[in-house]
């Protein structure tokens, strides 16, 4: 795992805390998008049908910090949309770092090269640069020529101004095991803190519906990945469970408001990912008034393909606490890739009824 010690500690400081208070719902990872707008068009977006009106709108800088002060995460992913479109980023970045706000700045990296300088390096700012497989896989995903190169062009520089670099990878239709494990091999020796992958959430706002692997596929492929990859040092930014998770080996639900999303309409209901169910005008209210028993993946049938990190890494955490030797266990001795899969994940219980766990990775997925 890539996380460093501060980060760490200071996440297992503020989980402590919310036990003592007693509390029952929290968030560790804020989603904060400050605007819809993208410089790609990505064929599994479900962010670029919004009409210009919708996309021309942008969260201020203190509607920004409004939001993390009324959120109180430690830490803070800033995904979009493109965020480095947004004139004020650089300034909303260090008004969460002086609030030590842990950061991760999602971006495509098309406009990273020039505006580096608008940024400081800090161990609380992390650029989490998206890249979905090599060259030819990552340029059709956002559909257009040459945005591999330019990523990973910017993930170098960044690395060599001395920035904390992450890789978000999202994972569609088609893809294979050797394929993927040839990118992660390729982005390990990138030389980045991190690697975030998962299989892409079927946004139904999304432009093309049939790029999206669900179910026992999703399952079966990351068998196939975590196989090949059985001896090689992949910095995959997960807990074991939730890659265990992944290959069909642990039967979850998700945990919704452990990444709450507040957004250019408001917090998001349930979570950054269902963008039809409504928003709150505050926080508190969006733990009050959403009904969180509709959602996950048993109760409502959008939910029921979502394998997501940022639902289920939390739940993940959690269960680790809880079984300690049964998350030692899979770290020491790796992924089950073959014997039967878990079936449906039972009603919402566990995780889903306490957050306690601390998400190893706060990136999105697209």
């Amino acid at each position: 795992m890539g996380v460093p010690l501060r980060q760490q500690l200071a996440v297992g400081s503020y989980l402590i805390k919310q036990k003592l208070k007693g509390a029952k719902k929290y968030p560790l990872v804020l989603m904060l998008e400050p605007l819809f707008r993208c410089n790609l068009e990505c064929a599994g977006c479900g962010k670029i049908d919004y009409s210009d009106d919708i996309l021309d709108k942008r969260l201020t800088f203190e509607e920004c910090m409004q939001a993390v002060d009324e959120c109180g995460a430690p830490m803070v992913s800033i995904p979009g949309g493109e965020p480095l479109i947004h004139k004020d980023m650089p300034r909303i970045v260090e008004g969460l770092i002086a609030r030590k706000k842990f950061v991760y700045l999602c971006t495509n990296a098309l406009l990273l090269k020039k505006r580096i300088d608008d940024y400081k390096p800090s161990p609380y700012l992390t650029f989490s640069i998206h890249l979905d497989g090599m060259k030819e896989r990552h340029d059709a995903s956002v559909c257009q020529d040459g945005v591999f190169d330019r990523a990973v062009e910017a993930i170098k520089l960044a690395l060599d101004k001395g920035f904390r670099v992450n890789i978000n990878c999202t994972l569609f239709q088609g893809e294979t095991a050797p394929e993927v494990a040839e990118f992660l091999d390729y982005a390990t020796e990138l030389g980045v803190e991190g690697i975030t992958i998962a299989p892409g959430f079927s946004y139904e706002h999304a432009p093309k519906q049939d790029v999206f692997i669900k179910g026992n596929d999703v399952k079966e492929l990351f068998r196939g990945i975590f196989r090949i990859g059985k001896n090689r040092k992949w910095k995959l930014n997960h807990s074991s469970l939730y890659l265990d998770f992944l290959a069909g080996n642990q039967d979850y639900n998700c945990t919704p408001w452990g990444n709450p999303t507040r957004n250019v309409f408001g917090w998001q209901k349930p979570c950054y990912l269902l963008a039809d169910e409504g928003y709150a005008a505050t926080f508190q209210e969006l733990l009050d008034t959403t009904p969180w028993e509709n959602y996950g993946s048993v109760n409502n049938p959008k939910c029921a393909s979502c394998m997501a990190h940022c639902g289920y890494e939390a739940t993940a955490v959690e269960d680790m606490l809880k079984h300690p030797i049964k998350g030692l266990m899979t770290s020491l001795l790796g992924i089950k890739t073959d014997g039967a899969m878990v079936g449906t994940a039972a009603p919402v219980q566990t995780a889903a009824s306490t957050l306690a766990g601390i998400p190893i990775n706060v990136e999105h997925t697209k």
